[in-house]
């Protein structure tokens, strides 16, 4: 049984959306990767197969690092937050590469010698 098989029975058995974390303790065993990181394999897996499937996906992300199954996605929530939380990601890297970059801070006044008062050495 592949992960994603594994997470699909996860996310019917509880029908509410799951971190990776939890999906993966609740998973135990069944979970056919023998890594050292199956946090990092389930993520990875179910990232993928959004990106891939896009809207032909079985899974969601409701939040980062939360999922669900797209059938539970819409069926708890009205129409409008279902449509909302698709768009939600930007669609493209384009999208991202039109945002304008964050303002620099101000930086600090410059102090001179002559503005430090004191610091002498008294002997």
């Amino acid at each position: 049984m592949s992960t994603l098989a594994v997470v699909e029975e996860i996310l019917r058995e509880t029908a509410v959306p799951m971190s990776v974390r939890e999906i993966v303790e609740r998973a135990g065993a069944r979970l056919p990767s023998k890594s050292k990181t199956p946090d990092t394999v389930v993520a990875r897996d179910l990232s993928m197969d959004i990106k891939r499937k896009a809207d032909t996906s079985l899974f969601v992300r409701t939040s980062p690092g939360r999922y669900t199954l797209r059938t539970l996605a819409g069926a708890g929530m009205p129409s409008d937050s279902a449509a909302m939380l698709r768009s939600a990601a930007p669609t493209s890297l384009s999208a991202l590469q039109q945002r304008k970059p964050a303002a620099a801070a101000p930086s600090a006044p410059r102090t001179r010698d002559s503005d430090v008062q004191g610091g002498g050495f008294a002997g």
